[in-house]
């Protein structure tokens, strides 16, 4: 299988959920050991403190060998970047904190190698765009913890079987008309937000769907999740992107080259852009 570059410029994950039974841990665990990146994005959703909070739950082995090597990359040197989004929301009360190799912050601008300029947020901030309530909705979460359980045991099977995996979770939603106009209103409310700011593009996480795609040449680039997706979306030397999906080895699921020429962009006032 490909391999991620040795080491990548910039790395983007959300949607860990570590803390809940649904987190792949051992995969994660396994991603983070190889993986070598001047900078990390934690794009919403790393530990999921109402799972956590609802359920008493803790994590487990495999959660906390995950979690250990986030600590080694911060201490290899490392500059990590926290977007908390709604699973770990009350962490938003630490944004505007800049700690050792690690800054707090509600969004943020990447700025690519080859000038590109990124709005980076986790995406729940759409939601009240996207969503139109009523009881599909409310459903649809009641519904959701009992589709990822399901997804888990279909893991768990294949594993045993030496298959390798394989979604349920996500081939129940594309077969559902309501998630497919969600995601498709939710994508619409991204790139609009990237153009209002002059952007080249925006990251994003929160809808569990993978996705690297150009619409009114603005990037769309969703790094997925790591209870279902099991993707990361990497960044090399030149601002070339990849998002790739694990399974003991990286397979390449969208490239997108850098820009060719480096246009100058107005700047921006009120977002902060990483360094």
């Amino acid at each position: 299988m490909p391999k991620l570059p040795e080491s990548a410029r910039a790395t983007f994950l959300s949607d860990l959920h570590l803390g809940s039974p649904h987190c792949h841990g051992e995969a994660l665990a396994g991603f983070l050991a190889q993986l070598h990146t001047e900078k990390l994005y934690l794009v919403g959703d790393i530990v999921d403190l109402l799972w956590l909070h609802r359920r008493r739950a803790r994590f487990d082995r495999h959660q906390s060998a995950a979690l250990q090597q986030l600590h080694r990359l911060a201490r290899s040197g490392t500059q990590i970047y926290y977007i908390p989004g709604n699973h770990d929301r009350p962490l938003r009360e630490l944004c505007g904190l800049v700690l050792p190799r690690m800054t707090v912050r509600r969004e943020m601008v990447h700025r690519g190698a080859d000038g590109r300029r990124y709005l980076v947020t986790h995406g729940d901030d759409f939601d009240g765009e996207v969503q139109h309530g009523g009881w599909h909705e409310w459903l649809g979460d009641q519904l959701y913890d009992v589709i990822l359980a399901g997804n888990r045991l279909t893991r768990e099977l294949r594993g045993r079987m030496g298959l390798g995996y394989w979604s349920l979770a996500d081939f129940i939603k594309r077969q559902s008309t309501l998630a497919e106009r969600y995601i498709e209103r939710y994508v619409e409310a991204c790139v609009a937000a990237a153009e209002a700011r002059a952007l080249d593009g925006v990251i994003c996480g929160h809808i569990h769907r993978p996705a690297l795609e150009v619409r009114r040449g603005v990037i769309y680039a969703n790094d997925g999740d790591w209870v279902e997706s099991q993707t990361v979306l990497s960044e090399d030397a030149n601002g070339g992107l990849t998002l790739s999906r694990w399974n003991g080895g990286f397979e390449s699921l969208r490239e997108l080259p850098p820009r060719a020429v480096a246009l100058p962009r107005p700047e921006l006032v009120g977002l902060p852009v990483a360094a």
